[in-house]
């Protein structure tokens, strides 16, 4: 019996396979790709395009403004489904492919699924060369497309449609992988998208795809279980992992039945609630002194579902050189770090297998008297930071830390938070009291800027679906305001509300800050620091967020913030709230580990030369391994 076929072009075909694959998700059966956004050029219009009008309710398609933010709204999307779900981006050839680059590398830094389908030169290359077609003489198959091979998990260029009946799955696979998860990159020749194929009917036959949860090796477990038993100051770091294993619940029943303190990463953060006993706060370069001296002083670390980046280790030198790492974690490569014992698993199934070798083991009560008194600590030390007035009653300067604690304060438990790079992601770890479980989202792998607002609204699509009374509170500086800004406009067509608290401080402050520290002179970093023509001079953010459909207002105080967020609940739309925070004083002082940067070994300045011999004392502490 022949075997029945369908004839499709290359991207009609691409599209149909997209929209048959589903996943199982808490018992119900959701489309695995939830959409996308797309800006059509000449590249993927004709095509592509076509293949996806003809599939607009299936997979529904957004209209961004800018690639690089599209990609980072699929980023944030994907981040809030817990990998279990992506959205892909479209791009034209050429410049509006290059865009993608750095929120593919976000994609691959944080391990998230991400498919990107952009347009490519022809294969023929009958009408070469063409429109934004970068031509390379010593190698005439090299496109901008090749660029996206080092931040992205699979990459390939469909060549013939028969391609596609390999491509597609290992594409898929890839992004649904707990292990390999990462961005994927499918470069689409214009001439291919258009050339008809028969494919077998099977190969678009709907498919449900699982979380796949892999059991740890018994006799890693065990030897885990053996070091971990001889602990006398354990502690747990809990890292993003533990959220996309949606193993919190597992973490908390270990912590408690074992009575081991826990600390969180920067993408670890709200895996535990903040009220939660054991809860010893965020640990590293942007976290806090609870957190730190208890790292320090541990001689087993049980490290969960993290990559140990270096605001984690405090570049390796948070802890002492000779405790001993052990690591869950179902990537291999992040699972052996610095001499860890590794445990190469599922979060959700290896704790409580771990938890039933463990037995009765506790922690030494004195240890646990310890991490106490550092918590009650760092409790009283977040009520002082978050305060308007200081200890003798005197008003204090605008501060991040106090803009936190206010919308703290006022939102709903679900609510969802959003931040990025610059001096806000430090200031929300430091100081963010979680209210609900996977409630944060503070994107400092790549520590992009500008994924702020864009990452909003694709966090938004995905909350929305679960929590669609709540809010996503987005925090931006002025700086990565504006360097992107325009899915403000994206997120008001959409229908998607943020609320935005755009905190200005004259410029890329907590650059300035470590200008400073290192000995140097403010230079390019603050407005006022810059080669300019003109008087410094703030922009008005209200006045630029009402110009592209959003609600918006500017307040001058804490308490004039706290009714503006209340006038946000309430709105219909996007809406942003701008202030102005001080520069210079307010910075939240506690909790920061060494940090390696370059330095320069010589220089004419003093301040320099003795900023360099103070920073290097810093590396004393520092632990080597591999």
């Amino acid at each position: 019996m022949a075997e029945k076929t369908l004839r499709l072009t290359m991207a009609q075909a691409l599209v149909r396979y997209l929209a048959a694959q589903h996943v199982e998700i808490d018992g119900k059966t959701a489309r695995l790709c939830a959409g996308g956004f797309g800006i059509f050029g000449h590249g993927n219009v004709t095509c592509l395009g076509e293949a996806l009008y003809n599939h607009r309710e299936e997979l529904p398609l957004y209209r961004g403004q800018n690639e690089q933010s599209m990609a980072m709204a699929a980023v944030g999307f994907a981040k809030q489904q817990l990998r279990r779900r992506f959205m892909f981006a479209t791009t034209s050839a050429g410049p509006g492919t290059t865009n993608m680059l750095t929120s593919a590398g976000i994609a691959h830094t944080n391990r998230l699924p991400l498919l990107m389908l952009s347009g490519d030169a022809f294969v023929t290359r009958l009408p070469d060369p063409v429109l934004q077609q970068v031509e390379h003489p010593g190698n005439p198959s090299l496109s901008v497309n090749d660029a996206f091979k080092s931040v992205t998990r699979y990459w390939d260029r469909i060549t013939h449609p028969a391609q596609l009946l390999q491509s597609l799955p290992v594409a898929i696979s890839t992004l649904v992988d707990p292990a390999d998860c990462g961005p994927v990159f499918l470069g689409l020749p214009q001439d291919v998208q258009g050339w008809a194929y028969d494919y077998p009917e099977v190969f678009f036959e709907p498919k449900t795809h699982y979380l796949r949860r892999q059991h740890a090796d018994a006799r890693e477990l065990e030897t885990a279980a053996e070091r971990l038993k001889s602990a006398e100051r354990p502690l747990i770091i809990a890292g993003g992992g533990v959220q996309y294993s949606m193993a919190t619940r597992e973490l908390k029943a270990f912590a408690d039945r074992h009575r081991i303190p826990v600390v969180e990463t920067i993408a670890g953060r709200a895996n535990l609630l903040y009220g939660d006993d054991l809860n010893c706060g965020p640990i590293g370069v942007t976290g806090s002194n609870s957190a730190n001296n208890l790292a320090r002083d541990a001689d087993v670390i049980l490290a969960i579902g993290t990559r140990l980046q270096d605001f984690t280790t405090g570049s390796w030198t948070a802890f002492a050189k000779d405790a001993q790492i052990v690591s869950i974690n179902v990537g291999r490569h992040d699972a052996g770090k610095h001499r860890s014992i590794p445990v190469v698993g599922d979060a959700k199934l290896t704790i409580p297998s771990l938890s039933d070798a463990l037995g009765s083991y506790t922690a030494p009560g004195s240890w646990l008297d310890k991490a106490a008194g550092e918590r009650k600590a760092w409790d009283e030390y977040l009520s002082e930071n978050m305060s308007t007035t200081r200890t003798d009653g005197s008003n204090r300067p605008m501060s991040y830390a106090q803009v936190i604690g206010a919308i703290n304060d006022e939102c709903d438990e679900d609510d969802r938070v959003v931040a990025a790079a610059g001096g806000l992601p430090a200031e929300v770890t430091a100081n963010w009291r979680t209210k609900s479980l996977g409630s944060v989202d503070v994107e400092f792998g790549f520590s992009c800027m500008g994924y702020e607002i864009a990452g909003g609204w694709g966090a938004r699509m995905g909350h929305q679906e679960d929590y669609p009374d709540r809010d996503t509170i987005v925090f931006v500086g002025d700086g990565s305001y504006m360097l992107m800004n325009s899915d403000i406009y994206s997120s008001v067509l959409a229908g998607t509300k943020m609320i935005i608290v755009v905190c200005d401080n004259g410029g890329f402050a907590v650059i300035n800050k470590l200008q400073n520290n290192s000995g140097n002179e403010s230079f390019n970093n603050l407005i006022s620091d810059c080669r300019i023509a003109v008087e410094p001079f703030a922009v008005d953010f209200e006045s630029h967020a009402r110009a592209m459909g959003a609600n918006a207002e500017t307040v001058h105080s804490i308490d004039e913030l706290k009714e503006a967020f209340g006038r946000a609940k309430q709105s219909d739309r996007t809406y942003v709230i701008s202030l102005q925070v001080d520069a210079f004083e307010g910075w939240t002082q506690e909790g920061h580990t060494w940090w390696e940067v370059g330095t320069p070994q010589v220089s004419t300045s003093d301040r320099v030369r003795q900023a360099h011999e103070d920073w290097e004392a810093g590396r004393v502490d520092q632990r080597k391994g591999v």
